[in-house]
């Protein structure tokens, strides 16, 4: 297949290594608040959603779930550059869509008024954007549209599901929160625990206690943010992460800890729940952004008020909100 329309578009942001950057893709759908744009393209067809788009070009959109993910990330920048004006590991923003080039001036827009360090959009109407991230050398992708997160997963590239929600604006200072199994971590216990219940995943976990547990969806998009974050001290650090896992920690902590350990990766809370509710401890935190591939869970974040983003692994969803090969 030849390749589709497509348009990018760089603003005068200064321009950063695709090589040293930790890339993270977001659709507009997922930045910005477009439910009602959407309703009309759903409803009134393409032609009509174009029109619309047109009419409005400078009437900036309304916030959505990843904006204030984009702006802590924006943040981070500043504060590394602060520190070193010649610094090549920063967080680089590009937004992928499925709007025309046409239809896009409203997108570019609403980036601009917001004050937004956008890299680069990319339209090509019709098609897949995700045949573009690996082109970016994107790391994470962040999408309102299921369809779109697959395809990013069928290529390669760490994936998770937005959902749209209205949030309290949570400090400067980015927070990130991911859950273990099937996430931080491959969903080996998980599979162990639907075979043979509880007890056989803690006889599993006691006898693979010193053995690092597989990579999950997220570890390498985490493996980055923690070279980031390990430019800061635990004072002035503009980055926090977090670990909220239903694992118990007295029959599954140790495990859990030595693989971290293993990775040379540094998580500055961990909180293990043995299977509590997680939208409290959530609420307390007040993250960006919160990775879990249970809907239950990620259910708790929204009701919370948390930006909650499902982490698929390509398959489909089990009768106990997780997602399955």
């Amino acid at each position: 297949m030849s390749d589709p329309e497509s348009t990018v578009i760089n603003t005068s942001v200064k321009p950063k290594d695709p090589k040293e950057a930790l890339v993270i893709a977001v659709t507009t759908r997922a930045i910005f608040n477009l439910e009602r744009e959407h309703e009309i393209f759903l409803t009134k067809g393409k032609d009509e959603y174009v029109k619309h788009q047109r009419e409005n070009e400078n009437n900036s959109l309304e916030q959505g779930t990843a904006f204030a993910f984009v702006q802590a990330v924006q943040f981070v920048n500043k504060k590394l550059l602060e520190r070193n004006p010649e610094e090549k590991k920063l967080f680089d923003v590009i937004v992928l869509s499925n709007n025309s080039p046409e239809s896009g001036a409203r997108i570019i827009n609403s980036a601009k008024q917001h004050g937004l360090e956008i890299s680069k959009f990319c339209f090509v109407s019709d098609e897949d954007s995700t045949q573009y991230l690996k082109i970016h050398n994107v790391k994470l992708f962040l999408s309102a549209d299921r369809k779109d997160v697959y395809n990013a997963l069928q290529r390669g590239v760490s994936a998770a599901l937005i959902f749209q929600q209205e949030i309290q604006a949570p400090t400067n200072q980015l927070r990130v929160v991911f859950d273990g199994d099937a996430v931080l971590f491959s969903d080996e216990t998980d599979r162990v625990f639907r075979e043979k219940g509880l007890e056989g995943a803690i006889a599993y976990e006691k006898s693979m206690e010193s053995v690092p547990m597989g990579e999950g969806p997220l570890k390498a998009f985490a493996l980055h943010l923690g070279k980031i974050r390990n430019k800061f001290g635990q004072e002035d650090s503009p980055i926090r992460t977090y670990l909220v896992t239903a694992r118990s920690g007295r029959d599954m902590g140790i495990r859990t800890i030595k693989t971290l350990r293993k990775w040379g990766l540094a998580i500055d809370e961990a909180f293990f729940m043995d299977g509590a509710p997680k939208g409290p401890i959530l609420s307390k935190i007040q993250p960006h952004i919160f990775f879990d591939d249970g809907l239950h869970n990620i259910q708790g974040g929204l009701d919370v008020g948390v930006p909650s983003a499902l982490v698929l692994s390509g398959g489909s969803e089990d009768g106990n909100g997780h997602i399955t090969m």
